[in-house]
């Protein structure tokens, strides 16, 4: 509580937002007075309820078929700031922190269904095998005009030229610029938190930007990456635009991804467990991406969360629709990229923007982790375009959370009550758009059927 109290008087803070990310990857939480933040987090009176973690993107409130998700009473639990993660709040003009908290009861048991808590749960996993896993996530997004009726079909945004894209212009530098002043808050803001970020390119949409983070711990990237699209929606909107890390936001365009690069190292010696000295492919390393492979079209509810995500993963869009893998090959799920030994990974192009980072990384690591325990066999590489071969991916959330359900392996690593917890929200969620009448419908069917 000292290193909280002492950070917080240092910059004179007059507010705190203490923040948890909900199932959704929503950031949730209080908003208090410096002084009161203190008292609560001494006093542990600082608390949400639990049913926080199962709100849908809708505002409501999901249910399992037994009625046990949260249980009958809907217990409060406590916020554990972690000090770690206090950072001020760049874009508000009095002095603002915001500090990520864990939940725990009153027992003091971690909450099972919180985000950080199944992600910490994955890595304990790695730690008492004496391996310790590195990730870094690239996350892709659009920006577009600002658009209040959700009826009309989102649009580029007017660059500085006065003119929006009208064709594609990957990793065009001209493009980038037409956009200097939000990325340049972008990266001010990131500074001021600590948000680790790399390279920013134009991707192959129109207006869709990609930004890489180095390479770190999964908790660190997780965190940041959660900050980092509160982040960018923030420094957009400072200048009439908006950021969307939806999967597929504009009908004509590709999708926008979450690619999570990830390796192993030995805990003690930091070597990388996925070559060898002669710079070759090891057992563990195969047996990972056996894992992946066989694990991941389980998972992908974690992976692609929302009905929008699946309309991403189509063929020939920049996206996968099957778990194969190759080395330097953007058609595949599983790309290695081209590197040294102690540089050896694996980018899991399966996952999208618009997905919990906590939980996307979580799937992909117990994903690898558990073909590693198994010592699972990955099938042969393959050459050539893997939109020639089969769709193997769930095609729609309704599918995906069929597989979910039927995960034994997942279920047990992960939790049942967490599985039964995004089972029930995404049901929700998915039951929510099925009373949605679409405009493609009155177009083709009103006056034709």
């Amino acid at each position: 509580m000292t290193q909280l109290e002492d950070w917080l008087k240092e910059r004179s803070i007059e507010e705190v937002e203490c923040l948890v990310a909900d199932l959704s990857g929503i950031a949730r939480g209080k908003i208090l007075p410096a002084r009161k933040f203190i008292k609560s987090v001494r006093e542990h009176s600082l608390r949400l309820p639990e049913s926080v973690f199962i709100q849908t993107v809708t505002g409501e409130y999901a249910e399992d078929e037994d009625d046990q998700m949260v249980g009958e009473i809907d217990v409060d639990v406590v916020l554990k700031p972690d000090p770690d993660t206090i950072s001020l709040v760049p874009w508000y003009r009095d002095p603002t922190a915001q500090v990520i908290a864990d939940c725990y009861y009153n027992d003091g048991a971690p909450v099972e269904i919180a985000s950080r808590h199944v992600l910490r749960r994955v890595l304990a996993l790695y730690d008492e095998r004496g391996w310790r896993p590195v990730v870094a996530p690239e996350l892709e997004f659009f920006l577009v005009q600002v658009n209040t009726d959700p009826d009309i079909p989102l649009l580029p945004p007017i660059g500085q030229s006065g003119r929006p894209e009208t064709s594609r212009q990957s990793y065009g530098i001209d493009a980038v610029n037409e956009f200097d002043a939000i990325f340049e808050d972008v990266y001010d803001f990131c500074e001021a938190q600590g948000i680790d970020i790399d390279t920013l390119t134009h991707e192959s949409g129109a207006a869709q930007m990609e930004i890489n983070f180095n390479h770190g711990d999964p908790m660190v990237l997780a965190d940041q990456a959660f900050l980092f699209k509160r982040t960018v929606r923030h420094a957009a909107m400072r200048h009439k635009i908006y950021a969307t890390f939806m999967a597929k936001p504009l009908a004509n365009e590709p999708g926008s991804s979450m690619h999570i690069h990830q390796s192993v190292v030995d805990k003690k010696t930091g070597r990388n467990l996925f070559s060898d000295k002669q710079g070759k492919d090891t057992k563990l390393f195969r047996s990972h991406v056996a894992g992946l492979q066989r694990y991941l079209p389980q998972a992908m509810p974690l992976l692609a969360p929302n009905v929008n995500s699946y309309r991403r993963l189509r063929p020939y869009s920049d996206a996968p629709i099957n778990v194969h893998w190759a080395v330097d090959n953007r058609t595949v799920g599983l790309r290695v990229p081209v590197s040294a030994a102690n540089g050896r990974r694996i980018e899991n192009r399966l996952a999208g923007a618009d997905a919990n980072p906590y939980l996307a990384i979580a799937a992909s690591l117990v994903c690898g982790y558990l073909g590693m325990i198994e010592r699972l066999k990955p099938t042969e590489q393959i050459e050539g375009s893997a939109y020639k071969l089969r769709h193997t991916l769930p095609r729609t959330l309704y599918d995906a959370l069929l597989r979910l359900e039927g995960a034994r392996a997942l279920r047990e690593v992960l939790g049942d009550k967490f599985v039964r917890a995004v089972i029930g929200v995404k049901r929700s969620e998915l039951e929510a758009y099925q009373r949605v009448i679409s405009s493609w419908e009155r177009e083709h069917l009103l006056l034709n059927v």
